[in-house]
């Protein structure tokens, strides 16, 4: 097999022209940055979760790219063109990754929370009466769908009407995109329910087939690109972060989540993100452990 690229958490090898294989690494990511630390059981814990996922997604019949299992670590999914330059996409483009993370969030945290106090996004944005004061961890009225770039060097967050342009969608095209994460994210949460779980937010990521019939693609309902909390805490008023947030908090305490953030504003050099603590490191594949445990209900 032919290595063909190495994402932030996993390398990508080539098998034949319609398929790929994923093989996830123990790196680990925040910001858009490759911490310089690695976490044991990571890449697995990861890749077993997304299967999982992808098989519940094939009992509800929706498309996605997920073909087999070689290894606990791998998988291996149907392939599509990976078109960088965005004037090549039109509504006709067939056999491609569409270039968005869709982004559904149920609760207000994270860096929505970080937008709401700059004043970026308002709290009738989300759903509340306009003049609603915002508080971390309150459950939004609706679900609040928006989508960033998934191919260039740091997501950026776009309006409905950037991403169909960039994406060659038509309106039709984004409605389905979004229907479908909602009906993902329904699932999701049902499934969550049974374990103690609240699914707060996640990203999803699409392609086309060579019919241009959506399918989703990457991975999804991992402790990377989602956020979960304890559902009994939280019912005591209490939010117990299960997910990579609470690293992404360690780097906000230290003060390297603002001086990252002020560079990327001003267009500075950004500074390097330094490694993890083992403290932390062992916090952290604990929690992959467990959680793919309590998420999947089996055995690691």
């Amino acid at each position: 097999m032919k290595k063909i690229m190495t994402g932030k958490v996993k390398e990508v090898y080539e098998i034949d022209d319609d398929t790929l294989e994923f093989a996830y690494t123990d790196h680990i990511s925040v910001f858009d940055k490759i911490i310089p630390s690695m976490v044991p059981h990571k890449g697995e814990t990861l890749c077993r979760t997304a299967k999982y996922w992808f098989k519940v997604l094939n009992d509800n019949g929706i498309y996605n790219h997920y073909i087999s299992e070689p290894a606990k670590d791998r998988m291996d999914v149907k392939r599509v063109r990976v078109i960088r330059d965005y004037s090549q996409i039109n509504s006709k483009t067939t056999n491609y990754l569409i270039p968005l993370e869709i982004i559904c969030r149920h609760y207000a945290a994270g860096s929505l929370m970080d937008r709401v106090k700059a004043g970026k996004i308002k709290a009738e944005d989300l759903g509340f009466p306009k003049g609603h004061e915002v508080k971390y961890g309150e459950k939004l009225p609706q679900p609040y769908v928006e989508a960033t770039t998934k191919l260039e060097a740091t997501d950026r967050n776009l309006t409905t009407a950037e991403a169909k342009k960039i994406a060659g969608l038509t309106d039709s095209e984004y409605d389905e995109i979004v229907a479908t994460t909602l009906k993902i994210d329904e699932i999701i949460a049902k499934e969550a329910a049974k374990r103690g779980l609240i699914h707060c937010d996640g990203k999803k990521e699409y392609g086309y087939d060579k019919d241009r019939k959506l399918m989703v693609v990457d991975t999804f309902g991992t402790l990377d690109e989602d956020r979960w909390w304890d559902a009994d805490e939280y019912a005591k008023g209490n939010i117990v972060e299960l997910s990579k947030e609470f690293v992404r908090q360690y780097y906000r305490e230290t003060g390297y989540h603002k001086a990252l953030y002020d560079a990327r504003e001003k267009g500075l050099p950004e500074p390097d993100i330094p490694a993890l603590p083992q403290e932390i490191i062992d916090r952290v594949s604990k929690l992959y452990v467990d959680m793919y445990e309590r998420i999947t209900g089996e055995k690691f």
